[in-house]
């Protein structure tokens, strides 16, 4: 289905990684970003780590979401730079507070996006085996990114029928929007919910043999690189440590 998040089958994207080498990238993403300093060394290595989402989009041909995260995170670093010196007041409040959304949120989201629409579910489950999560982590988390793309396109289903029967904001059944929009829904949610439970123990994910799995995933040369990068994060942020005592 064209909304999943994480994809029924293969995306061949331009660089092939280990589902685990995309969380790892991920998590330090996340960490060094959204919740690391920006001082010493750091304030450089965090551009590389930034770049890398960047980079993975270009190489698996993401054109627009690469072209698109550049103006966002690229536009905000130079405001930072160069721009927010030149404002005052409550110009400058509210320039900041964007551009420092910006800069944290937005790297994780696109390294996000691309985990999810590179990954398919069956080398996400085998990833998760691999590092030996339990099974009471790893079929919730199935089943749940399975559940709101469906979801969605079920809401966007009930969008068109809406539309088809002249039931919109501003019309005359405006105030039956909530009635024809939520009833629906809900009704849609728990049956997807079940059939999604179904589905994932018809294949074998509760079982209680270990599950075989035709997804070969495994560490390349790109995945050491990227892995090194991320070891090199932690390296340069307890030398920051380090030095200021």
């Amino acid at each position: 289905m064209s909304r999943e998040l994480l994809a029924s089958q293969k995306n061949h994207s331009g660089i092939v990684l280990d589902p685990r080498t995309k969380l790892a990238v991920l998590t330090t993403i996340a960490v060094f970003i959204l919740g690391g300093s920006y001082e010493g060394v750091m304030q450089y290595y965090i551009i590389v780590l930034a770049a890398i989402p960047l980079l993975l989009l270009l190489l698996a041909g993401k054109w627009k979401g690469a072209v698109l995260y550049l103006l966002i995170f690229g536009g905000s670093l130079c405001l930072e730079l160069f721009g927010l010196s030149y404002l005052t007041g409550v110009a400058n409040f509210i320039a900041v507070a964007i551009v420092g959304l910006f800069l944290r949120f937005t790297p994780g989201i696109v390294m996000g996006y691309f985990v999810v629409t590179t990954t398919t579910v069956s080398e996400f489950v085998a990833a998760m085996e691999r590092l030996h999560l339990p099974q009471q982590i790893t079929i919730p988390m199935s089943v749940i990114f399975r559940f709101f793309p469906t979801v969605a396109e079920e809401w966007s289903a009930i969008g068109d029928a809406m539309r088809m029967r002249g039931v919109r904001f501003g019309g005359g059944k405006a105030g039956s929007i909530l009635e024809y929009r939520m009833v629906p829904m809900m009704i849609c949610s728990v049956k997807i919910g079940e059939e999604l439970s179904a589905a994932a123990l018809t294949r074998g994910l509760g079982g209680p043999v270990k599950r075989t799995n035709i997804c070969k995933i495994g560490f390349r040369a790109q995945d050491i690189v990227l892995l090194l990068i991320c070891l090199g994060a932690f390296a340069a942020q307890v030398y920051v440590w380090a030095a200021r005592g």
